[in-house]
């Protein structure tokens, strides 16, 4: 029997654009439990690519689980609005990344939330670990309960 999953994910760059990076953290939510931390290293970027990159790795994470649902809370309102339908996306770039997640998220139930800053520390700490590395990173930590 496959679990929800919450994915809290955000990007960061030093200079926009900058060094710069995603991170994210797949959730237990009933636990609180984190399974896997990812930082993923985007070299030169903008800090919204960074996001984007962020939440792809957190969805990728997450996926591989094969989750009955996954709720992607970020404190990019620019992203959640965005993957939610809501606004369109101009940038080429973003496009891309935007159409990479819809690929990921085929068919699954997933929902976007936005978050205040505050309530996203996780994922921007696996950011900027990973721009301090200059390096990608994945940790997976432990189980979801069935």
């Amino acid at each position: 029997m496959t679990v929800p999953l919450v994915v809290e994910a955000d990007g960061g760059s030093r200079g926009n654009p900058g060094t710069a990076a995603g991170g994210a953290v797949v959730i237990d939510p009933d636990s609180d439990a984190v399974l896997t931390e990812v930082g993923v290293y985007v070299g030169i970027a903008t800090n919204n690519v960074a996001e984007y990159r962020g939440m792809i790795a957190g969805l990728e994470a997450a996926i591989e689980r094969d989750p009955a649902s996954i709720r992607v809370r970020m404190d990019s309102k620019l992203v959640v609005e965005q993957m939610s339908g809501r606004w369109r996306i101009k940038h080429r770039d973003m496009q891309v990344l935007a159409q990479r997640a819809r690929e990921l998220i085929a068919d699954r139930e997933v929902h976007f939330e936005w978050v205040p800053r505050a309530a996203n520390a996780r994922a921007d700490a696996a950011a900027n670990e990973s721009m301090d590395r200059r390096a990608s990173f994945r940790r997976d930590l432990g189980d979801a309960r069935d």
